[in-house]
């Protein structure tokens, strides 16, 4: 009920009807954003839904990108699976951090160019083979995964690899160093975001391959008032971004500060 008032209220102060087939200058859309995905996506857990906005790289990037073309934007915070959910209804335009799989690919508008790209790692206790594990290496093994996550389809549809799914990145860390998985699947930059902030992990969870390197986008609503035409306008402020040097110039001050590598 909280979100819906919110939304109502946004709608009073300038977003289109129902039945507008696009949003109108100085319009104000309504996003979605990931609660537990730091550093893309996060936020305080005593402050989530209406009027709480997520932080980190993707809201940046998405005000920016928004902003370059004239429109506003406000977020909510919510779990990844319902932030999904609100997005297959009118009550938000859009969720991100979404990857395109075929289970979802046909469910959403998809904006182009994506927002950035991001290794979906395997990470495992260390050892003496050097080569980098692969999905191929994971079957008869047990592996950790984040429930209500986009996974790309040759992993999910495997039957040979036994998944084990949590409601955080941190809960998979504890399950692996419980000895409860072989693996652990997370996306690098936050896996080892988490991993550095957990005495008991660095040195015994480390990098050990490669499942994908993910594209991620605003998944946009196909039901939200004007969704296609903000889908479109994103994307024109994102290529603008990458055709002036903005979007470099923040993605190297993102990935200076979480250390990426």
């Amino acid at each position: 009920m909280l979100l819906k008032a919110f939304v109502a209220l946004l709608l009073i102060l300038g977003m289109p009807t129902k039945g507008t087939a696009e949003p109108a200058a100085a319009t104000t859309i309504v996003l979605a954003g990931e609660d537990d995905w730091p550093p893309y996506s996060f936020a305080d857990k005593r402050s989530l839904g209406a009027g709480h906005e997520p932080t980190g790289f993707s809201p940046r990037l998405i005000r920016a990108a928004f902003a370059s073309q004239g429109v506003n934007v406000r977020f909510i915070s919510v779990p990844f699976s319902r932030c999904m959910r609100l997005a297959l209804t009118d009550q938000v335009a859009g969720c991100f951090n979404a990857s395109i799989t075929n289970e979802n690919r046909n469910d959403y508008i998809w904006h182009s160019p994506p927002m950035f790209k991001e290794e979906l790692s395997i990470f495992g206790a260390p050892g003496n083979d050097a080569t980098p594990l692969t999905l191929a290496d994971l079957r008869g093994k047990n592996v950790a995964i984040t429930n209500g996550y986009t996974y790309p389809s040759a992993f999910v549809n495997d039957s040979r690899i036994g998944k084990f799914p949590a409601n955080s990145d941190d809960n998979l860390i504890q399950m692996f160093l419980s000895k409860r998985v072989d693996y652990v699947v997370m996306n690098r930059t936050p896996g080892w975001l988490r991993i550095d902030a957990t005495d008991a992990a660095r040195g015994r969870l480390v990098h050990r391959g490669a499942l994908s390197a993910d594209e991620f986008w605003i998944a946009f609503s196909k039901k939200y008032p004007g969704a296609q035409q903000a889908s479109d306008t994103f994307g024109k402020g994102l290529t603008q971004m990458r055709n002036n040097g903005s979007y470099q110039a923040m993605l190297d001050e993102f990935r200076k500060q979480v250390k990426f590598r």
